[in-house]
């Protein structure tokens, strides 16, 4: 309930508003009746200072670097969770007993299998199609193959979409990288974990036995836990918004990975990458610094500072840890690697970037760990994608279940031509 109210002026018109104030975080102008009762709209690019929904899920604070997933901190869930219990955290607001674990995980593990039909859409992409082009299209296809689990308004069938979002995605991702490098897909094994099983689909050849690396299993559900939600993000928004039309759930996240796709959103580990790649050698870090601090050079450091972070990323803390444990656990030998790992050290004892609080982001960090474990550039989005399909589901049953949820219909600025005459074609 609302206990403040805000006063717009405009002049001829006041208006009122109700404050509302959440559990944590800035308090929040109601301006739902705006048009209503002054006929004019606010003016957002990019809704930065609106909220657009009401969540029980995440919460960020970019200024002291805080990220929680249901009140738990995003560093002890990474330290002491598994992925598993993190996705049954978002899904169900408490973390699980042991019996319920059980019970989730086993539920997941039974519905890792894709339909025999849906894997034969593979050939109908070119091989060197990106992983992402293909997730896009196979997740949107499968509203297709499973009519059981589209009735957004029945909450069993809302629950089985979830579990076989959730379920599906690491078989999906992994037959895009099998299909890209020419191998046969592997089908998936019950006797592994949800992290372990995507590893041997994506890795393992039916020619010998596979066997899990339990350091590079830890370190990519670490990954994926650090990835599982981030409030209200491009991607998170879109989902939201393909699913305020009654779209269903499938379509939904399929819309979700195509704007994860774009490169400003889902491709800054690939980016800072590509940049340690670009430098080379440690010894030429000090002449690439220098031209990050010159203004009139375009040479950007990728990997440091975030949009929404303004202190630290809580994420990059855990990350820090875990690319020393699996460098030291693969023994990579890789000028990248020392590259980065030197650029880390000078990066956080260098006053122009405490100054400027450009710290090692999630991304800096985990670019060097999924490239280590052998995975390409071209994967990075999606394994982007497979871990944040538990927090798109997760936001998509939020929504649905909200009753002041309506279709999303953003306002504009207009500034075209006022209304013209119509000219006959012949008269031009």
């Amino acid at each position: 309930m609302s206990e403040k109210t805000a006063t717009l002026d405009l002049g001829e018109t006041k208006v009122e508003f109700p404050v509302h104030k959440g559990t944590i975080g800035p308090d929040v102008v109601d301006i739902r009746k705006l048009y209503g009762q002054s006929g004019r709209f606010t003016y957002d690019p990019g809704f930065t200072s609106t909220a657009s929904c009401e969540s029980k899920l995440t919460y960020i604070d970019g200024e002291e670097g805080i990220l929680l997933h249901r009140g738990y901190s995003i560093e002890d869930l990474a330290e002491d969770s598994s992925f598993m219990e993190v996705a049954y955290l978002l899904l169900n607001g408490e973390l699980p007993t042991p019996d319920d674990y059980d019970d989730f995980t086993r539920t997941i593990t039974l519905h890792t299998m894709v339909h025999e039909q849906l894997r034969e859409l593979y050939r109908g992409f070119r091989r060197d199609a990106h992983p992402m082009a293909i997730m896009c299209g196979v997740v949107g296809s499968m509203s297709a193959f499973y009519h059981d689990s589209t009735d957004i308004k029945d909450p069993e069938q809302r629950t089985i979409a979830s579990h076989r979002l959730i379920a599906k995605m690491p078989t999906i991702a992994a037959m895009a990288f099998k299909y890209a490098v020419g191998q046969p897909t592997l089908y998936p094994d019950n006797s592994l974990s949800y992290t372990g099983n995507f590893l041997k689909m994506t890795f393992g050849v039916p020619a010998e036995p596979y066997e899990v690396n339990p350091v590079v299993e830890r370190a990519l559900d670490r990954i994926f836990i650090l990835h599982a939600d981030h409030e209200q993000n491009a991607s998170t928004s879109t989902v939201r918004l393909a699913g305020s039309s009654g779209a269903n759930p499938f379509a939904c996240i399929a819309a979700g990975i195509a704007c994860l796709w774009g490169p400003a959103h889902g491709g800054a580990n690939e980016a800072a990458l590509n940049m340690l790649k670009e430098i080379g050698h440690p010894s030429a870090i000090p002449g690439y610094i220098e031209r990050a601090k010159d203004k009139n050079d375009p040479f950007r450091l990728m990997g440091f500072g975030h949009r929404v972070y303004k202190n630290h990323d809580p994420r990059a803390t855990v990350m820090r840890k875990t690319v020393r444990e699996v460098l030291g656990s693969l023994g990579v030998d890789d000028p990248v690697f020392d590259v980065a790992l030197e650029l880390e050290e000078m990066a956080l004892n260098d006053d122009y970037f405490i100054e400027k609080k450009l710290f090692p982001n999630v991304d800096f960090y985990s670019g060097i760990i999924l490239s280590a474990i052998g995975f390409p550039t071209s994967m990075f989005t999606a394994l982007f994608a497979l871990a944040r399909t538990v927090g798109w589901v997760a936001q998509w049953n939020e929504m649905i279940e909200d009753p002041d949820q309506r279709i999303g219909r953003p306002r504009q600025l207009y500034t075209g031509p006022v209304q013209r005459e119509y000219l006959p074609l012949e008269k031009r």
